[in-house]
């Protein structure tokens, strides 16, 4: 999309961090990227490290960095299924909670698993309940199956095996009743560019299922390997700059947030440039901008 006429005009999508884009690093050193790269906030990713399950914590960085909270992802992943206690429904309402306490407009959570069966049977209903009862919206996330051609290499030969086939082959969901929530249907959803690559799954077609329900969005991209591969988008296969060019035409109101994988950073400088292509990316085809030069990355 380039420098669409009207862009002035049209509501600027805020673009946030996910603390989880900076691993191994914390927390703090996330908001210490946002700040010097200029986002608009952060997603708070809630895992085992001790801080970022504190709301007094997470407060402090946000004062002391200028970065405000936009969401929090709920410790529903695997790595993250004893933190705050091993129930998946305190835990969720415990997520809107701090969203609450720190500001934050979004919770984003995953399907249930399918061993969760008390959760899943009534996870739609809790969702529900808990958006009727909070000005916090819960945004179900759409994953992605576990492939059976993990066991026959992840990198560039599962990419060309998808290639081959036209999609993922055979594999079994983990999720209940379905890794795409809109099989279930929920009033709010995440879109992942990066699940949709390992899912063989169309974005596009993915987010028209979202309709005016797609709130919030984790910007990445993927070649569809068999693992989630969260790339810089535009440097995978899925169609990031389409998806944001339909999501400005459709007037889109909610947040996109940077989730990218940084593991393989050298350096803090190739970290902080990772995600300041990623953050301009967004500026550009999401609001028609061009992002800042960092101000003092090298500190981060």
């Amino acid at each position: 999309m380039g420098q669409a006429e009207g862009t002035s005009d049209r509501r600027q999508i805020l673009v946030g961090l996910s603390t989880a884009s900076v691993y191994p690093q914390n927390t703090e050193a996330a908001f210490r990227y946002a700040a010097d790269l200029g986002y608009d906030g952060v997603e708070l990713m809630v895992w085992a490290e001790p801080a970022s399950q504190s709301i007094a914590t997470v407060q402090s960085y946000a004062r002391k960095y200028d970065v405000p909270v936009l969401a929090i992802h709920a410790p529903c992943l695997l790595i993250s299924q004893r933190v705050w206690g091993s129930d998946p429904v305190a835990k969720l309402e415990r997520s809107v909670r701090t969203a609450e306490a720190l500001g934050a407009r979004t919770v984003v959570v995953h399907p249930p698993f399918r061993w969760q069966r008390r959760y899943a049977e009534n996870f739609a209903a809790q969702v529900a309940e808990l958006e009727e009862h909070s000005p916090v919206i819960v945004a179900v996330e759409n994953m992605f199956p576990m492939r059976a051609d993990t066991l026959f290499g992840r990198g560039s030969r599962a990419v060309k095996r998808l290639e081959r086939r036209g999609g993922p082959g055979i594999g079994l969901t983990a999720f209940s009743p379905s890794y795409d929530p809109t099989d279930t249907g929920f009033q709010h959803y995440t879109l992942d560019l990066s699940h949709t690559a390992t899912a063989g799954a169309d974005p596009l077609a993915l987010a028209a299922r979202m309709g005016h329900g797609l709130a919030h969005l984790h910007l990445a991209d993927g070649r569809g390997a068999a693992h989630d591969e969260h790339l810089v988008p535009g440097e995978g296969t899925q169609p990031c700059v389409e998806v944001c060019d339909t999501l400005v035409r459709n007037g889109f109101a909610g947040q996109a947030v940077a989730e990218i994988n940084t593991q393989n950073a050298r350096t803090t400088q190739d970290r902080a440039a990772m995600l300041h292509r990623t953050l301009a990316f967004a500026r550009l085809h999401l609001n028609g901008q061009t992002a800042p030069a960092p101000t003092s990355a090298h500190r981060a």
